[in-house]
């Protein structure tokens, strides 16, 4: 996750990018025109005019705001925002509307927007303020929400980060009727490599295991240390991804370090995993009994002497 901070010092030194998403295919020009006025060299601006053109772009990344126009040729209204904002969670989003829509504002800014502005009213210098603005901001937020939810040890989110940030994906999911996966991980024989190696070691293979969990979900799943050797992911269904494909690969990066390990231990896991399709009575605490259940199975599954769980 990156240090806002650090973020925050490097933009003061090189200039601000912007993706613009917006289904006016002169919007670029419009904007660009300008910002060359007074502005020339503060703002870089690329513009996309679909949904599916800027979530491509974003998983390139290389950006630092995003100009979002919610009606687009393949999407309309706030699921614009909120598949934006689930790829990019840590990007500042603006949005930009044709006429001023006081609920729709009201709505784009309650669900992580950094700001609403009206196209007619958009000039240069109130588009590189709001846009500075924005990032500062969203710089601050994320600094404080950092404080309680993220997990010092390995930089994850930690039980109360994933219970907030995990019920806006279910909310997420049911808007754009897309299924969601949820990942229980446990560490085995977490106590046999603190009470063999010492508890830095042992504070090491949680370190590797987050790498690991990085790796192999995408920057949009919230992944989680729930405590102890236990981590949860939750992970929107992606079109050219089944969820077992994902544990599949789980399960390949785990052998991997085995196999080519440069320390004095190995990793041993037990997985359990479920798949929502379309439930709205079904709630996140469900999904991580569920998968808690499905990880025990696994367990207990294994001999016992294989295991020492602690």
């Amino acid at each position: 996750m990156p240090d806002p901070v650090a973020r925050s010092a490097l933009l003061q030194h090189r200039p601000i990018n912007v993706l613009l998403v917006d289904p006016d295919e002169y919007a670029l020009e419009k904007v660009e025109a300008g910002l060359a006025v007074s502005h020339a060299g503060v703002l870089q601006v690329e513009w996309v005019g679909e949904l599916s053109q800027a979530l491509a772009r974003l998983t390139r990344g290389g950006l630092d705001a995003v100009l979002l126009n919610l009606d687009l040729a393949d999407s309309q209204g706030m699921v614009t925002f909120e598949r934006v904002y689930a790829l990019a969670p840590d990007l500042p989003i603006l949005v930009i509307s044709a006429e001023p829509n006081e609920g729709e504002a009201f709505s784009s800014v309650q669900a992580g927007a950094q700001d609403y502005l009206v196209q007619g009213e958009m000039g240069p210098s109130l588009i590189v303020r709001s846009v500075r603005h924005a990032i500062e901001r969203h710089r601050l937020f994320e600094a404080l929400r950092s404080l309680s939810l993220i997990d010092d040890l390995t930089g994850l989110y930690n039980r109360r980060g994933f219970a907030d940030l995990g019920e806006q994906h279910l909310k997420l999911a049911r808007r754009s009727g897309r299924g969601i996966t949820m990942v229980y991980f446990d560490l085995d024989r977490l106590k046999t490599i603190n009470d063999s190696l010492g508890h830095h070691v042992g504070d090491r293979a949680l370190r590797k295991v987050a790498d690991i969990l990085r790796a192999t979900f995408r920057r949009s799943d919230i992944i989680a240390r729930l405590g102890g050797d236990e981590f949860g992911v939750l992970a929107l269904e992606a079109a050219d991804e089944r969820s077992e494909t994902l544990v599949a690969r789980l399960r390949e990066r785990v052998d991997d370090f085995n196999q080519n390990r440069s320390e004095p231990y190995s990793l041993s896991v037990s997985i359990g995993m479920v798949h929502l399709e379309d439930d709205p009575g079904v709630r996140l605490r469900d999904l991580v009994a569920a998968a808690d259940e499905a990880m025990y199975r696994e367990k207990n599954a294994k001999r016992p002497s294989t295991l020492g769980k602690g």
